[in-house]
């Protein structure tokens, strides 16, 4: 098959799903399943580099309180932050994600009902291009917060959740689930409040820093439990319900699936509890996915350092193709294991390196493709012609995009591809060495392409294959 015919094949077979998955499994290919070894020194080898990032001390402090009601698909709840900004400000900012296009297309929908706090003046909703009753909620202080002092404030919220399908938030007969299912704290650390607005394409516009979190879930007693953190094991049932907690020092934002799930625990080499569940009649067995989770781990683990996070929980979803990243979480709603490779490879990438994924999307999704495909090398096969053959910057903002066919082509294909090029180019062993630099320099930040390109200070030939595809800047 020619280049140019390969990329229409892949244009050609890519399924046009929300959120996160990926571009192997959005081809019209195989899924592949993962066993070859990474091809980069040995783990532990940081080249040279400073030791991984601390997050920062006065990261917010959020406390998040859920109750599933018993007819499964309204969630009420209570959101307490504390907060701290690096700058003055005079008002909170918190993104509604369920009232974006798609989402409340389904029917899902996050209202706020009440504010509380000794700084609150008062509180409305803006729109930003989503359904009613607006994109965010934006809370104005009755003083001006200097640089470096707290304020606390605390959100009662109402989620609906909508018909199932691959989104965020969703139920269905065995199961309901809701990532982002809380106001989202949209303050980037440095630069403020991303108000960026909603787009008709699939795919992530939050920005949200590390967050010292909490999280308690009340569900009905016959159901399981699986979300971000480290979970505890439930409350005694009373009164028909059972009450799940878990806790996560660093989650940008949660996510949390209850139903009827059959669960396996493994724990890695390195100490990492990994939990899979599963649902009556799933393809894939829990004790497989979470023995092709652990491998996962493994393997990216040897290129990009050690694990961001102590547990990693899998829910297994109905299959509607795809999968979601969260913090210490994935919503994996098909059970292809070239999915699993790349959203385990998002803890890196968006877990703990974070990005606005509104201005700069490909470095969460070009990174994961990159690291899916060195897992897989056959992944990579199938991404080879996309930097010759997709027109238009791999660096655009998700306001740029023509559609779903430019954005998926361009950021997880031309992306990724763009990234193997500069990796053969570069060598294997020093340009994994530069990303894990980078990884380890922004961890827990909110990383820039600047920073990417610093990395690859001493990689030019790596540099400029990402200025030609438009992933970074010239100079």
């Amino acid at each position: 098959m020619t280049p140019r015919r390969r990329v229409a094949a892949l244009a050609a077979g890519l399924l046009l799903l929300p959120g996160c998955t990926s571009f192997a499994d959005r081809a019209a290919a195989p899924a592949a399943t993962s066993t070859a070894a990474p091809a980069a020194g040995a783990p532990g080898d940081a080249g040279g580099c400073t030791d991984r990032a601390e997050p920062d001390p006065d990261r917010p402090v959020v406390d998040l309180e859920f109750r599933l009601e018993d007819d499964l698909r309204t969630v009420t709840g209570t959101e307490t932050v504390e907060f701290t900004p690096d700058r003055p400000v005079e008002e909170l900012v918190f993104r509604l994600v369920p009232n974006g296009p798609e989402p409340a297309a389904a029917g899902s929908r996050l209202v706020v009902d009440a504010v509380r706090g000794e700084d609150v003046d008062d509180a409305g909703y803006e729109a930003l291009g989503a359904a009613e009753p607006g994109g965010q909620h934006v809370v104005r202080l009755d003083r001006r917060l200097a640089a470096g002092e707290r304020t606390e404030v605390a959100l009662d919220f109402t989620l609906t959740l909508g018909e199932g399908g691959f989104d965020r938030v969703g139920a269905e007969a065995d199961v309901s689930w809701w990532a982002s299912g809380a106001p989202l704290l949209a303050w980037e650390p440095g630069v403020g409040w991303a108000e960026d607005p909603f787009v008709e394409v699939s795919g992530e516009t939050t920005t949200s820093p590390a967050a010292d979190t909490t999280i308690s879930v009340s569900a009905p007693q016959d159901l399981t439990v699986l979300m971000t953190g480290d979970q505890d094991p439930p409350s005694p049932a009373a009164g028909g319900r059972r009450t799940w907690t878990s806790a996560e020092p660093v989650a940008r934002d949660v996510s949390v699936a209850v139903g009827r799930f059959t669960t396996e625990e493994r724990t890695t080499p390195e100490g990492v509890r990994v939990t899979a569940g599963v649902l009556p009649g799933a393809e894939r067995g829990a004790a497989d996915l979470a023995d092709a989770t652990v491998t996962a781990i493994d393997e990216l683990s040897g290129f990009l350092g050690p694990f961001p996070y102590r547990t990693l929980t899998v829910p297994l979803l109905p299959d509607h193709g795809g999968g979601i990243e969260y913090p210490s979480s994935i919503l994996q709603a098909t059970p292809s294991t070239s999915v699993l490779v790349h959203e385990v490879a998002h803890m890196w990438f968006y877990g703990m390196v974070g990005n606005s994924q509104f201005r700069d999307p490909w470095l969460d999704e070009a990174f994961a493709t990159w690291a899916e495909a060195v897992v897989d090398p056959s992944s990579g096969d199938r991404l080879e012609a996309a930097l010759d053959e997709v027109d238009g910057e791999v660096g655009s903002a998700m306001d740029e995009f023509t559609g779903q066919r430019d954005y998926v082509d361009r950021v997880y294909g031309k992306g990724g591809a763009a990234l193997l090029r500069a990796r053969e180019v570069a060598g294997a062993d020093a340009f994994d060495a530069a990303v894990r630099c980078y990884v380890d320099a922004t961890a827990w930040g909110i990383a820039t392409p600047d920073d990417v390109a610093d990395a690859l200070d001493g990689l030019p030939a790596a540099a400029d294959v990402l200025v030609g595809a438009g992933a970074l800047p010239p100079g």
